[in-house]
């Protein structure tokens, strides 16, 4: 019988590999700025073109690659980071295992040009689906630049399977973002299109952080600070007041690698323990230093996981630290009343120097002179005039005989308080249950409304009627709104920005890191407009439909849930009354914008039914 096992091909491997590898094309951008930041680089330009699938281009000036190495990168497991395989207990690089250029290569086309600092002349390698073009030597200056065009041109099924140019291009820019965080001593810049959406010099964790999202940042920010035998920990958390209800700006590094640990996010969430609204999210910048021989990376192939030796002992430093930075800064409230600030830690102590102690000596002091106490501290007493105290009740006979000669007009209450009439219009009035339901009689039984999803479809209909006929009306502010937003946010909202306005958002102007509004819908509190826009934003970043019928659902949608009356929330009578005409009065009132139902319906034969039992 013949053998049916075989070896695969290289070429096949590498495409097999690339599955897990090469995700989309942000997980391009990761492994190409990896390699730039371990090849010691201080200058790294990203270059992408129709959110990666047309070119992925990193430029740096690191230390290049001989002939030889050029060559021999592309092939699997071919790497520099490691030697051994005792090596993968203490990594100090990013990429490890070998195989991001080799699965690049099998399915892109791949130009490389690279140059050590001592050549003259450097390398030039074009490789096509695993298959080496050409090879040639050019010139070219100090360092190498990948260029990854076509992603996904011999497995259509993948290309199809990416999303929108809007989704993937935010994958890539979360991918940027987490690079340029954990390496703030190297400068980046990054072009989209054409245009440059980011350009960050070489500066400290702070400045970093600011000039990535937007300058408003930097007043939200408080330091953290712990140093430990197990872990160093380094960083900035928010403000309570700041904290959103997506999870956005939320970012672990372990040594200078970023993770997602579910784990330690409830330990920053624990730290927040009252402070924080229900469904807030705090923003994080957290840089934690822990020995390499205590982590194991080699979990995932994302390498975003991480096994730490000792959780609970991090859990509670890590808690500790911000729970003490956040009450070093007094962002946690302090109820003591009789608190003695002398008594508050004095932490600016560390930067003061040990001096001497004064000793003052008074000179004048004579144990054995006479005992007449001091001029200087006689008791101070103040002479009261007393002769005038009658002249304090003058005119008070008066003014008492003149109250007594007034007469009030008595109020009898005659009749019933309440009209036979009203209370028999009161028996089929709706009623409210538990704040979260309305009932309300009808000839067959009565109607149980949720209130919550009822106001979704109302206000859901109004705005898309207002977003399809333009007919939007709006209330004047008196003064304008300011809301900063980062640039990658900012740029969604200059998408979506018409059908605002159709809505009844008017925008004065819009900056690089902030709006200017000075006009709301009518249904729209000025408290509130942060939390929509920041739900909207939260909602359409996973991509705008292209259609633009598709886009107005999307916001009408996404609006209708932010402002809709909340369950929990007392309605008077009126209110009750006009949300369910509203709801009836709807082209479809059975069920909510998100196919829920939004009401049942409760016949007098079912309730006999339970008495029956």
């Amino acid at each position: 019988m013949s053998s049916i096992i075989q070896l695969l091909p290289d070429h096949v491997a590498n495409q097999i590999a690339a599955g897990e590898v090469v995700q989309r094309p942000a997980s391009v951008v990761k492994e190409l700025l990896e390699n730039a930041v371990d090849a010691k680089a201080t200058d790294i330009k990203l270059i992408i073109k129709d959110a990666g699938k047309s070119l992925v281009q990193v430029i740096d000036n690191g230390q290049g690659m001989s002939v030889t190495d050029a060559r021999l990168c592309f092939e699997r497991h071919a790497t520099s980071k490691i030697r051994q395989a005792e090596d993968l207990f203490s990594l100090h690089t990013k990429g490890f295992r070998g195989e991001a250029l080799a699965s690049i290569a099998a399915i892109a086309h791949v130009e490389m040009k690279t140059k050590q600092e001592q050549e003259e002349l450097g390398t030039h390698i074009v490789i096509e689906g695993s298959k080496f073009v050409s090879q040639d030597v050019a010139v070219l200056p100090k360092g190498t630049s990948f260029s990854v065009k076509n992603l996904f041109f011999n497995i259509p099924a993948r290309r199809n399977f990416l999303k929108s140019e809007t989704v993937e291009h935010r994958h890539i820019v979360d991918e940027f973002q987490r690079v340029a965080l954990a390496h703030p001593n190297i400068h980046f810049t990054y072009f989209h299109n054409g245009s440059e959406l980011f350009n960050l010099p070489q500066s400290n964790s702070r400045q970093r952080i600011v000039n990535i999202f937007s300058g408003k940042t930097n007043e939200k920010l408080v330091p953290v600070s712990e140093e430990t035998e197990i872990v160093t920990i380094q960083g900035f958390v928010s403000k309570p007041e700041f904290a959103k209800k997506n999870r956005g700006e939320q970012f672990f590094f372990v040594n200078d690698r970023f993770i997602k640990s579910g784990y330690l996010h409830h330990a920053v969430m624990a730290a927040y323990e009252g402070l924080l609204k229900d469904g807030n999210q705090p923003s994080y910048f957290l840089y934690l230093n822990v020995p390499p021989n205590t982590i194991d990376i080699n979990i995932h192939p994302t390498k975003t996981e991480i096994k730490f030796d000792d959780e609970h002992a991090l859990y509670a430093i890590l808690r500790s630290a911000i729970k003490h930075s956040l009450g070093q800064f007094n962002v946690s409230p302090v109820l003591d009343f009789d608190r003695d600030s002398n008594l508050d830690t004095p932490y600016n102590y560390k930067d003061q120097e040990a001096s001497t102690p004064t000793i003052q000596i008074d000179g004048n002091f004579n144990p054995f002179s006479d005992d007449t106490p001091n001029k200087h501290f006689t008791s101070y007493r103040k002479t009261e005039n007393t002769a005038n105290w009658e002249s304090l009740y003058v005119g008070l006979k008066h003014d008492s005989e003149e109250i007594s000669n007034v007469e009030f007009e008595s109020d009898e209450v005659t009749g019933s308080l309440f009209n036979e009439n009203e209370i028999e219009q009161a028996s089929n009035k709706m009623y409210q249950i538990h704040k979260k339901y309305i009932v309300n009689p009808i000839k067959s039984g009565m109607v149980i409304i949720d209130q919550n999803r009822a106001h979704q479809r109302v206000l859901y209909e109004q705005f898309l009627t207002n977003m399809t006929v333009h007919q939007a009306s709006s209330q004047q502010l008196l003064f304008p709104l300011n809301l900063f937003f980062s640039k990658s946010e900012m740029k969604l909202i200059s998408e979506l920005q018409l059908s605002l306005v159709n809505t009844g958002f008017v925008f004065d102007a819009s900056n690089e890191d902030h709006l200017v509004i000075s006009g709301l819908p009518v249904n729209v509190t000025e408290s509130e407009v942060s939390i929509v826009l920041e739900q909207l934003i939260g909602d359409l970043s996973d991509g705008i439909p292209d259609s633009s019928f598709s886009q107005n659902d999307s916001i009408a949608k996404s609006m209708a849930k932010s402002l809709a009356v909340k369950t929990g929330a007392y309605l008077t009578e009126k209110e009750q009354e006009n949300l369910v005409n509203g709801l009836f009065a709807c082209k479809d009132p059975n069920v909510s914008p998100f196919q829920k139902p939004t009401f049942i319906t409760m016949r007098v034969e079912d309730i006999d039914k339970k008495f029956a039992l």
